[in-house]
This record gives C-alpha cells, sequence and structure tokens, in this order.
C-alpha cells in the first residue's frame, strides 16, 4: 500500500515541481483560501500558540500575524515541492549566504560544527550550503513513516553535495566520522518540544516555561565541536537570506545550557521581530507548566 501510495503521488509531486513560481504562488494563494477561510485548519491552535507567546498583543495584532503566517505557510509548502527540481543556480539566486567568509574562519579551527537552527522562514533550503565550505555538510532529519517518500527526501536533499540522516542516527555518524577524522558540519533545529521524560532542561521560551531540546549542546561540549546560529530572514517571496554567527569556538568553556540559552535568546529575538514567519502549526507549548518543582 506504501509502495502504491508513492507511485501515485510522486507523478503529482513531480508535475508541479516543475512549474514556475509565478503559477506556484498563484497555487499557494488558493491553497491559503482554502486552508483559512474553508477547512480552518488550526486555526485555534495557531491562535492559542500566538496568545501565549504574545500576552500583551491585542487580539486584533494576534489576528493579523495568524492571517499572515498562513500565507507564509502555503508559501512553505509550494518550495518544499519546487525542492525536487529546482536548480542549483536558482536555488543560489533565491537562497542567499550573507557572510559566507565565515566557513573560511571556522575551517582554520580544524574542528567539526554544529548549526542551531529554528523552524523559521525557510529552512529546508540550506541543502545548498555544501556549495560553500569545504566541510562535510550533515543533515538531520525526522524519518518519514512511508519509507519510498523517505528514500525520495534523503536523496533530493544530497543532491547538492551534503548528506542527510535520521535524528536516532546522530550520534552513530558524529562518532564515525571522528573516528575517520572527517570534519563535518551538523545543522540541527533545536526548537522542538522534546518528550517530557527525556527532557533535561526546562526553561521560558516565548514567554512560556517549556521542555528544551539539548541534544546540539551536549554534542558540541562532549565532542568540542564549535557552534554557530544560523538566521534566516524572509526578503520576499520565496527569496531568503541567512547569517551564521558563532554562538561558541570552545563549547566546553560554558556553564551548562548556557549555549542553549544564548539559542533560544537569539531564536526569540527573531520570532518577535516578525513572528508571522515560524511555524506556529505545531504545539510547541504541549507541555507548557509541566516543569518538576
Amino acid at each position: 500500500m506504501q509502495r502504491l501510495q508513492f507511485l501515485i503521488v510522486y507523478p503529482i509531486i513531480w508535475f508541479f515541481s516543475k512549474l514556475p513560481f509565478f503559477l506556484l504562488h498563484r497555487i499557494s494563494d488558493f491553497a491559503y483560501f482554502m486552508l483559512y477561510y474553508v477547512f480552518s485548519y488550526r486555526k485555534e491552535v495557531v491562535l492559542d500558540n500566538l496568545k501565549l507567546a504574545f500576552p500583551s498583543k491585542s487580539e486584533k495584532e494576534l489576528l493579523k500575524t495568524r492571517r499572515h503566517f498562513f500565507r507564509h505557510f502555503t508559501d512553505i509548502f509550494v518550495e518544499m515541492i519546487k525542492s525536487f527540481t529546482i536548480s542549483e543556480k536558482d536555488l543560489n539566486k533565491r537562497y542567499k549566504y550573507t557572510n559566507p567568509e565565515i566557513f573560511r574562519e571556522l575551517e582554520a579551527l580544524n574542528k567539526s560544527i554544529i548549526i542551531m537552527g529554528a523552524h523559521y522562514a525557510n529552512w529546508e533550503w540550506i541543502v545548498n550550503l555544501a556549495s560553500f565550505t569545504s566541510i562535510n555538510c550533515v543533515g538531520v532529519y525526522s524519518k518519514i513513516k512511508n519509507p519510498h517518500f523517505n528514500n525520495l527526501v534523503k536523496e533530493n536533499r544530497s543532491r547538492f553535495g551534503g548528506s542527510f540522516i535520521q535524528t536516532n542516527h546522530t550520534l552513530k555518524k558524529v562518532i564515525q566520522n571522528k573516528q575517520n577524522d572527517k570534519l563535518s558540519l551538523y545543522g540541527l533545529l533545536s526548537d522542538q518540544s522534546p518528550a517530557v521524560q527525556k527532557t533535561h532542561y526546562w526553561s521560558k521560551f516565548l514567554n512560556v516555561t517549556v521542555p528544551i531540546h539539548t541534544g546540539a549542546e551536549m554534542l558540541a561540549k562532549k565532542h568540542d565541536f564549535t557552534v554557530i546560529y544560523m538566521k534566516v530572514d524572509r526578503v520576499k517571496r520565496s527569496h531568503y537570506e541567512v547569517s551564521f554567527e558563532i554562538l561558541a569556538k570552545h563549547p566546553r568553556e560554558y556553564k551548562d545550557f548556557e549555549i542553549t540559552d544564548m539559542f533560544l535568546e537569539r531564536a526569540e529575538k527573531q520570532i518577535n521581530e516578525k513572528p508571522q514567519y515560524y511555524f506556529w502549526t505545531h504545539k510547541r507549548f504541549k507541555h507548557k507548566n509541566q516543569a518538576p518543582a
């Protein structure tokens, strides 16, 4: 059944991915109308998240942010579809790095790197990063249940020179690369909500005390990896600029959770500036107020 689903759906995805952006944006406009006004897809979840994150904002401001978010949300959807056939030249034109020279500085340290990022703007198109550094690029992603789609997505994300591994294979890959003296750059989205039973740290994020992922910091300290923050800005529809900031060249010099707090501070600052580009449909605050006394 999973193979049949793949054989039916993939040709449709491929066809739409070949369309030019101006047509994809019209499809996005239609999808926005259907999701927002007809099906009311997760509108209450988004509004509840916004109310928790921005308690001082008026109802009118929150509803405006919600509308703008859904417009961006459907754009992200068509951009993900376009990823299957977009050329490297077109991707580099639309997903620009403002300070790629930072990688020359990082390469000189002769250490592996961890990139900490958030589900903000478009994080998917970072697949072209391998073109801007000689360090082996490794993206960490969540496994898709359908194995045929999982293999397709993994192969597609790797076509610009990087490689991708499932979240539960991260530690094994880190150890393997280290044993082989293979300097690598690991991309981790660190704003997800971890399982409560696996939580080591709780902190305030967007005005709510929630469980925090600390895996990136723990890996960095254990293996002495440089930690950098990835900031993605939306310039206009399907055009983004990415900048990098070094958080810790020598992570073992920092107190526990200090690097994680620096990441949260930067992510929160960006979200506060333009909240419509954060990924509000996930239940980010589902474990709010459950921190142990």
